[in-house]
């Protein structure tokens, strides 16, 4: 068997492991590297961790940080406040403000379980009070924190430029960006219309700041902001982890702060500053995210030292692990000329547009059930030659592979899924609402990757 063939099926294997049981993708990918090019292509150890991405580690683990930071110190209950403080009383808008905080959480450099862990309780509860569908609420949270995922400050975002920024590609990482939250806007507003939004439009209602104080002070920031549980395995986080409502923990000073209706810190300003400089700096001046984050992250550590209490452990190690050893799997694949293979068995298929939309539909289906971060980063490698012919747009492919693989999240087999499945309000049929979000992530399985294919492939003008 030669050992392109053999990589594809040890590849394989990973996959279906890290699916069915709680095992991290990453830490099976080490041990594939291991195994594959010692073994199967007499490498060295020295060679092997030479595909280790040490500038996408820095990155992944700064953001994070800087994150944790931010969700510790207030700033993160700061921001939810005020978007519902827009509101006002207009109970329409109540989706679009949980839509658009998700996004910014995700944007400025959560990962997306964690955003939708923070504000699908806020979310769901408001639509429990205001008789608001809870499919709509539920989706619109997980398409929010899909919308803003590949910021380039991101971890999809800096993730998938990484990886392009490595090959001969045109890299446009806001193009990459805009495609993703134009496509998740444009189903916010198709499930806005299908779920009965319109009829919110002539209701009213009060206290909606109010109520998302007693929303925030019913859980606490992290894990019981979300009401479960979550472990880390094969995805991102498993959705094996998440259980049901009630997990202990404390209320946090930010709720405290909260409940009350106290202004600003100076901590939480200065985070807010921190998070407009990494922006500006990172992209304004191309300056290195990773090095840009973890210097913010250590100046707000310095201004406020008891804020940054635990966010070392709020980094999500688990997807450093998973990225870092994808990555390091994917350098050896390419050793063993696996990606070489893998394109010119595409080419010979003469259907550059066909092979395409396959590779759409391999991310979609499998991401439903596994991590979309480890299939991000395994088909975009595997997908470059292919793209570097100049047959089809390359931006275009990216773009939407990025949007078909990322956007069935909302699969109950998903930790965004099952996120929204655990927070459901008491008053809804737990099974009838698990039938609804099975049935609905059925739909964007199957029409979600042909729409971005559609509209990001087919006229060719990405």
């Amino acid at each position: 068997m030669s050992a392109p063939v053999l990589s594809i099926i040890i590849l394989a294997v990973m996959f279906l492991l890290a699916t069915v049981l709680p095992l991290n993708m990453g830490a099976l990918a080490f041990v594939g590297a291991f195994l594959l090019g010692s073994v199967v292509l007499g490498m060295s150890t020295s060679d092997i961790l030479a595909n280790f991405p040490g500038g996408l580690f820095l990155t992944i683990v700064g953001v994070t940080y800087l994150f944790a930071i931010a969700q510790n110190n207030g700033t993160i209950d700061l921001l939810v406040r005020g978007a519902v403080r827009l509101v006002g009383n207009k109970v329409a808008l109540i989706p679009w403000v949980m839509f658009a905080i998700t996004a910014l959480i995700t944007a400025v450099g959560a990962l997306s379980p964690a955003a939708v862990a923070i504000i699908a309780p806020i979310a769901l509860s408001f639509a429990a009070k205001h008789k608001i569908n809870p499919l709509m609420m539920g989706m619109m949270v997980i398409h929010g924190a899909q919308a803003g995922g590949f910021s380039p400050i991101a971890v999809y975002g800096v993730t998938v430029n990484g990886i392009i920024a490595k090959t001969d590609l045109a890299a446009s990482p806001m193009a990459i960006f805009l495609a993703s939250f134009i496509f998740n806007l444009a189903i916010a507003v198709v499930l806005f219309i299908v779920l009965g939004g319109s009829k919110l439009l002539s209701t009213k209602t009060g206290r909606l700041v109010e109520q998302a104080a007693e929303s925030r002070m019913a859980v606490s920031v992290g894990a019981r902001a979300a009401g479960v549980t979550l472990q880390g395995s094969g995805s991102d986080i498993s959705s094996s982890g998440v259980t049901a409502k009630g997990t202990s923990g404390s209320p946090s000073a930010a709720d405290a702060a909260e409940s009350s209706g106290a202004r600003a810190t100076v901590p939480q300003l200065v985070t807010i500053a921190g998070l407009i400089a990494l922006a500006v700096i990172s992209l304004g001046f191309k300056v290195d995210v990773g090095f840009v984050s973890i210097t913010i992250a250590m100046v707000l550590a310095l201004v406020s030292p008891a804020a940054q209490k635990g966010a070392i452990n709020k980094i999500s190690w688990s997807t450093v692990l998973l990225i870092c050893g994808m990555l390091t799997f994917v350098g050896v694949l390419e050793e063993a000329g696996t990606i070489k293979f893998v394109s010119d068995s595409v080419a010979h298929l003469g259907m550059p547009l066909l092979a395409a939309l396959l590779i759409c539909y391999i991310g979609a289906v499998v991401s439903a059930f596994a991590s979309s971060t480890a299939i991000l980063a395994a088909l975009i490698p595997l997908a470059v030659p292919f793209l570097s012919t100049g047959e089809i747009g390359a931006v275009g492919v990216i773009a939407a592979l990025a949007v078909a693989a990322t956007i069935v999240d909302v699969s109950p087999f998903s930790t965004n899924g099952a996120l929204v499945l655990a927070n459901a309000p008491e008053d809804v049929d737990k099974d009838r609402f698990y039938r609804q979000i099975l049935a609905y992530s059925g739909i964007v399985v199957v029409a979600g990757p042909a729409i971005a294919w559609l509209v990001m492939v087919l006229p060719g003008w990405m």
